[in-house]
């Protein structure tokens, strides 16, 4: 196969204490599920369920079977553990931020 039909994509995933990316060469019109199986993420952090685990590409979730470009970062998105609205509630009523330093 020529390396033209082939298009370059990272997968990454993040936790709060460890972050993966894999660097993959697919053929063109692979999938965001292709993408992610081929990428090993969801052997190496069972956490993923590779049929439901939301996707996205540069921050724009996308569908399973999106398929990806040259130059596409496919991130795989964990659950929220909080609703973000009431977590900033929450730290205002503290006098905090959501990790920016008041200005």
């Amino acid at each position: 196969m020529p390396t033209d039909a082939l298009i370059r994509v990272e997968v990454c995933y993040a936790r709060a204490d460890v972050q993966a990316m894999v660097e993959l060469k697919l053929p063109i019109g692979t999938s965001a599920a292709r993408a992610l199986h081929r990428s090993g993420l969801p052997q190496r952090f069972p956490e993923i369920d590779p049929l439901s685990s939301p996707l996205g590409v540069f921050g724009k979730k996308v569908d399973a079977d999106t398929p990806l470009k040259d130059g596409d970062r496919l991130e795989i998105y964990r659950p929220l553990t909080g609703d973000p609205k009431e977590i900033r509630r929450n730290l205002a009523a503290q006098g905090k931020t959501m990790g920016k330093k008041p200005g």
